[in-house]
């Protein structure tokens, strides 16, 4: 305010006049935020210097100026300043006898000024110019920041008053208008009654001392309630968006949570499976070199055998040795098939004890399919059971509504037999009467449509519901389904390939016990070769049937080797194909799992959304029975003073009827 002090004083030296000393001492120690020179006569410079201030001054938000004697061009530079403020909110100039000029400029403030929520003009002369006053009036029915508007004692006529109800027509914004201590008369009066049905924000409107019937300052009362009641419902609805957009913003947060979760799962099991594919792979190699370690010992064993050929060529005394040899080999080819059949054996139990514990494990997850088939069921009956209070909601809600309409009628008929009673002499009465009818029934329409449209809203949640349901339901019965075929399919390509793998391993291990044995018997071939020697001589034609056996035997080897070749692949790849369906199957079941998962946190979340809304309803449809009730009343209530009007008027027609002139001079006649 020190600042505000000093540019006062400088703006007064410059146009050449003395800044007041009342208006310092005021401007010295005022709040922040608040101007008050109330009861302070202000002069011309002063009023031009204040104008040039509140132009631009950013931090007054109330300033006083009543009982300040202003002049009208005094008051016309103050509200010139005004126009171009964006701060100011509350503004009082009561008692300023403000006129023609004044009221021209107040038009201009309220036309370009977008802050001022309050003004108070109390105790001035707007209404005795009526041109001036009308030009007011405009500029407030364009106006929309204005809320509360005192015009007490300003001398306002009926055609002030009718001026102030066009605006108030098209005004959107005024609250509260204080109009005592006028004359507004019957006229006037009227034309504010007519003008408040298409006004819905003015809630408080104030005619005492105006000469105003009191049927019509009834008539006002009750549509400053009803606007006071649409205000509240404006407000309670505004709450409740409000509450219902957290909710929504709630659960948007929650799903996006969710998401993210579900996609670091994703991550996870992607990271998972790429892990054991590198684990995989790893193995495969391994068993790749362990495969080629193999071939490199059997090429060696090969070249050991051309080294014995070789060495049986030189000397043809092997021939024996050899026969030896071969009968040890055929004992030992019936001793491994011996081996190979107690395996076999051993190998089948195995597979019986494995197939016990598969059927086990079916027998298992069959038991979790029923117990999911039996809440699923239990859900259903839950449904029904929603949807068994939702049919009786609507039919509570049919009633009512038949109720409400009967209702409109009988009061519609009773007004109607009141009006043909009363037409002749009660006509201001009897729209009054129709215009209220009109909007109850308006009002009743009104909460039939949103009743109506409330049950289409739950009907269609319902279908919808419903739909989700069956489709969870069918998509629920084909993944079991499709899981449990996968399921047994891949256990009997595990067997198959458990079996597999044991025979491979096992011709592995008499390969190696052949070449193990091979490697002995060339020891003892060189050990014999020296003895065999002398018997070279006699045994040539053996030795040439040996030699063609010999080659037989080479070529079984080779084609044995080649055989054993194709079957390593073999296995090698369908080993590949069986952990890549494996892993497969694994993933599915995982994702299969998730879905269930979230299907039922979904049934979760829809059952406890329908139960509250619900309740929403329940409670919605006891706030409306409430509300028949209090409209009953009301409609009770203006039926017994219809009827009180039509008796006092009937007396009072009477009572004229009596005492009139006609009748006295009628015993004269």
């Amino acid at each position: 305010m020190e600042e505000f002090r000093h540019s006062y004083s400088r703006l007064c030296k410059e146009s050449g006049a003395e800044p007041q000393e009342t208006v310092l001492q005021q401007l010295q120690g005022l709040p922040r935020g608040r101007l008050d020179l109330a009861t302070q006569s202000l002069t011309v410079d002063t009023c031009r210097a204040l104008g040039e201030l509140l132009q631009k001054e950013a931090l007054l938000t109330e300033l006083i100026l009543s009982d300040c004697m202003l002049s009208e061009e005094g008051a016309t530079l103050l509200l010139q300043g005004l126009c171009a403020n964006t701060v100011v909110r509350f503004l009082d100039l009561k008692g300023n006898n403000l006129r023609a000029a004044g009221a021209e400029a107040l038009g201009k403030l309220l036309r370009q000024n977008k802050s001022i929520q309050s003004l108070t003009l109390e105790w001035n002369n707007l209404g005795a110019w009526e041109d001036a006053f009308a030009t007011f009036c405009r500029a407030l029915a364009g106006n929309g920041a204005l809320r509360q508007l005192d015009l007490r004692n300003n001398q306002i006529s009926h055609k002030g008053a009718e001026e102030l109800a066009l605006a108030l027509t098209r005004n959107a914004s005024l609250q509260q208008l204080d109009l005592r201590w006028n004359d507004i008369g019957l006229l006037g009066g009227r034309a504010l009654v007519n003008c408040l049905p298409r006004n819905k924000t003015l809630w408080r409107l104030e005619l005492a001392g105006n000469n105003v019937p009191g049927d019509i300052l009834r008539a006002v009362e009750q549509a400053m309630d009803h606007n006071r009641d649409r205000q509240t419902t404006f407000r309670e609805n505004q709450a409740r968006t409000h509450v219902l957009s957290k909710e929504v913003q709630h659960l948007q947060e929650e799903k996006s949570k969710q998401f993210l979760d579900l996609m670091e799962t994703i991550e996870k099991q992607r990271k998972e499976m790429a892990r054991s594919s590198r684990a995989s792979a790893i193995r495969v190699g391994q068993l790749q070199e362990a495969l080629n370690e193999r071939h490199s010992i059997i090429n060696a064993l090969k070249a050991k055998l051309q080294m014995a050929e070789a060495a049986l060529a030189l000397s043809e005394q092997k021939a024996q040795g050899l026969g030896e040899l071969l009968a040890t080999a055929e004992q030992e080819q019936r001793s491994l098939a011996q081996r190979q059949a107690k395996e076999h054996r051993l190998e089948q139990q195995e597979a019986a004890e494995r197939e016990s514990k598969l059927l086990r494990d079916l027998s298992a997850a069959n038991e979790k399919t029923l117990l999911l088939r039996n809440q699923v069921d239990e859900l259903e009956r839950k449904v029904g059971s929603q949807q068994d209070q939702l049919f009786l909601a609507r039919q509570e809600l049919t009633n009512t509504a038949a109720e409400l309409k009967t209702r409109a009628i009988q009061a519609e008929e009773h007004l109607e037999l009141e009006k043909k009673r009363s037409r002749q002499n009660l006509e201001d009465l009897e729209r009054l009467r129709a215009k209220e009818v009109e909007h109850l029934t308006r009002r009743l329409e009104e909460s039939e449509r949103a009743m109506q449209e409330r049950v289409q809203r739950l009907e269609a949640s319902r279908l919808s519901l419903e739909e989700e349901l069956s489709r969870v339901k069918a998509a629920a019965l084909s993944e079991r389904g499709q899981a449990e075929e996968e399921l047994i399919k891949a256990k009997n390509q595990v067997r198959l390939e458990e079996q597999r793998l044991a025979h491979l391993e096992e011709k592995l291990r008499l390969l190696a016990q052949a070449r193990d044995e091979a490697q002995s018997a060339c020891l003892q071939q060189r050990q014999t070769v020296a003895e065999a020697q002398a018997q070279a001589s006699q045994l040539g034609l053996q030795v040439e049937g040996l030699r063609r056996r010999l080659q037989e035997l080479q070529q079984e080897l080779s084609n044995k080797d080649q055989e054993k070749v194709a079957e390593v692949t073999r296995v090698r790849v369908e080993l590949q194909e069986q952990n890549g369906r494996l892993q497969a199957e694994l993933t599915a079941q995982e994702a299969l799992r998730e879905k269930v998962a979230a299907l039922e946190r979904q049934l979760k979340v829809i059952t406890g959304d329908h139960r509250e809304a619900l309740l929403d309803r329940e409670s919605e449809n006891a706030s409306l029975r409430e509300k028949l009730r209090l409209k009953e009343a009301e409609i009770a209530r203006i039926r017994e003073e219809e009827a009180q009007r039509a008796s006092f008027l009937q007396n009072a027609i009477l009572a004229y009827v009596q005492g009139s002139p006609l009748r006295a001079m009628g015993p004269q006649k």
